[in-house]
């Protein structure tokens, strides 16, 4: 989503590097290419005003005139006003002291409230709670029946005492009074809380009804649903591809509901994310929860700090930790650790388990975003097939037990085989082996404490032959000469008989010398005096 807005900033700061002192031009020029990547983006003038306004005094300061890097210090102080903007600090979910939590959505139809509702219940879920969802949007047509087919998808059950609009025609009469001919939410949000009451449900949804755009009946039955449940917290989902709308409809909903907190719906869009940029610093409002994706596992705990990183292509480390924490078993990877360890072999098999845990963690794409400088390989990265995934897993699954875990084995006729069950050309199978191959030769280089071509061994990891250092070898000398030789093998017999430097037998602790009483006599090797010398050397 904010792929324009990166683009803008990193160029605006390519143009500083370099520079040992900045001057006010340079600031002024800098504070313009940021306001116009930010109007670019959509994001509301009033903050765009405030925050380069911020910016521009910081830049003037004291804090980057006496910086070693006066460049690297703009890039700081942008990204600490991206993140005062974005909300400052993480924010999660207010847990009642007495159970049921509950929380209730609003915002307009569209915006992705139903969705949310089971991706909510799933992360909380995960967390180990027991959220049950209420439908109480008895207005958009099938607006229940969608909400049950995405509780079982989420695993969550679903409270759904009436069915609401099933004809596909506006259900609303009797405006401002609440009541409609297919049931009344506020009565069906009541129940549904002292259901989550009598079977112990620990966190309540409610899923509530919107509008395609803001009206007085909208907020009226939204204000009536809140006046009567309570909520602990509630969420105003908005969808980040509206652009400058976002503030005008956010402002509405603070005023007529008074949410509690933001969701950013559909940040996996191509859009240009002012709104994610807008809503908090106008609002006052932090966002908690932003959507990436269309599946149930596709929410992100919003943290400012994080998204400010990835809009300046600083990547997001944490959010990639905390990922493959949630998608790796322990019991593989402590499996996977000791096989590292011992050198053994990697096998398919295993590689079959990283693939489905990396499937976990969702989109490679997306995976790679979050890796600190990958914007400038963006186009490679939008460009990469994920589907390769599959025809390699295919590739995998057609061996037999025994391939999988002794590739060296897999001759002509099984390649051919694997090929043709798994639908690629044979040239694809010796590929992946010679992939495989050169991928455990890495392994177990590198635990041996080796090091990656292209890079030295590191200290103390012992590299190469483990504990042995090879000693210089030295070259014949090629002179025909009979004295030479002579000379030469004397030489090598004394440095072969003289003990070692630092040893017990020289005399010191770092070698002899004279306070120690040895012999500061060196060995003289005759190959390396001028030609001509040997005749002085004794027979």
């Amino acid at each position: 989503m904010f792929t324009s807005l990166s683009d803008r900033l990193a160029a605006t700061f390519k143009n500083l590097r370099g520079k040992g002192r900045l001057s006010e031009s340079d600031v002024n020029k800098t504070i313009r290419d940021i306001r116009l990547a930010l109007l670019e983006a959509d994001v509301a003038l009033p903050v765009v005003k405030d925050f380069t306004h911020r910016v521009r005094e910081r830049a003037l300061g004291a804090e980057v005139s006496g910086a070693l890097n006066p460049a690297q210090q703009v890039v700081k102080i942008v990204h600490e006003e991206l993140v005062a903007i974005l909300g400052g600090q993480t924010r999660t979910l207010r847990l009642a002291k007495t159970a049921p939590t509950v929380i209730m959505l609003a915002g307009l139809q569209g915006s992705g409230k139903t969705t949310l509702a089971g991706k909510l219940a799933y992360l909380l879920k995960g967390q180990g709670h027991t959220p049950l969802l209420v439908a109480a949007d008895l207005q958009r047509p099938n607006a229940v029946t969608q909400l049950e087919v995405v509780g079982e998808r989420a695993g969550v059950p679903v409270f759904a005492p009436e069915r609401g609009n099933i004809s596909g025609h506006d259900v609303v009469t009797g405006a401002g009074s609440g009541t409609a001919s297919y049931g009344d939410p506020v009565v069906v949000s009541r129940a549904g809380i002292e259901h989550a009451r009598a079977k112990q449900y620990d966190v309540v949804i409610v899923d509530t009804a919107g509008r395609l755009a803001i009206d007085t009946e909208l907020m009226a039955q939204a204000g009536r649903i809140r006046a009567a449940i309570e909520p602990d917290e509630v969420l105003f989902v908005i969808d980040a591809m509206i652009g400058q709308a976002a503030v005008e409809t956010a402002e509405a909903f603070l005023e007529g509901v008074d949410f509690t907190g933001v969701v950013l719906g559909k940040l996996d869009g191509d859009a240009r994310g002012g709104a994610a940029l807008s809503v908090a610093s106008v609002t006052g409002r932090p966002i908690m929860y932003a959507s990436v994706g269309e599946g149930v596992k596709d929410l992100e705990v919003f943290h400012p700090d994080r998204m400010a990183s990835r809009i300046l292509d600083m990547g997001d480390v944490l959010t990639l930790i905390e990922q493959a924490e949630r998608a790796f078993d322990k019991t593989q990877a402590a499996e996977m650790e000791r096989k590292f360890l011992a050198a053994e072999d990697f096998t398919f098999d295993d590689f079959l388990q990283q693939m489905a845990a990396i499937k976990k963690m969702g989109s490679l794409k997306s995976i790679l975003g979050m890796m600190p400088g990958m914007g400038q390989m963006r186009q490679q990265i939008e460009a990469f097939d994920e589907r390769e995934f599959d025809r390699v897993e295919a590739m995998v699954r057609s061996m037999t037990p025994f391939e999988r875990t002794h590739p060296k084995q897999i001759n002509g006729s099984r390649r051919a085989r694997i090929a043709k069950g798994s639908g690629v050309t044979t040239s694809e199978v010796n590929q992946l082996l010679e992939r495989f191959g050169d991928a455990q030769k890495m392994m177990k280089q590198l635990a041996r404490g080796g090091s990656l071509p292209g890079m030295p061994g590191m200290p103390g990891m012992g590299g190469g032959k483990r504990g042995r250092q090879q000693a210089p070898q030295r070259t014949k000398s090629k002179s025909g000469n009979p004295a030479k030789r002579a000379a030469e093998a004397r030489a090598a017999a004394a440095r072969a008989s003289a003990p070692p430097v630092g040893s017990a037998g020289s005399g010191a602790a770092f070698g002899s010398g004279p306070a120690a009483g040895g012999d500061q006599t060196q060995a003289l090797d005759p190959s390396q005096l001028p030609k001509g010398f040997e005749r002085f050397l004794g027979q």
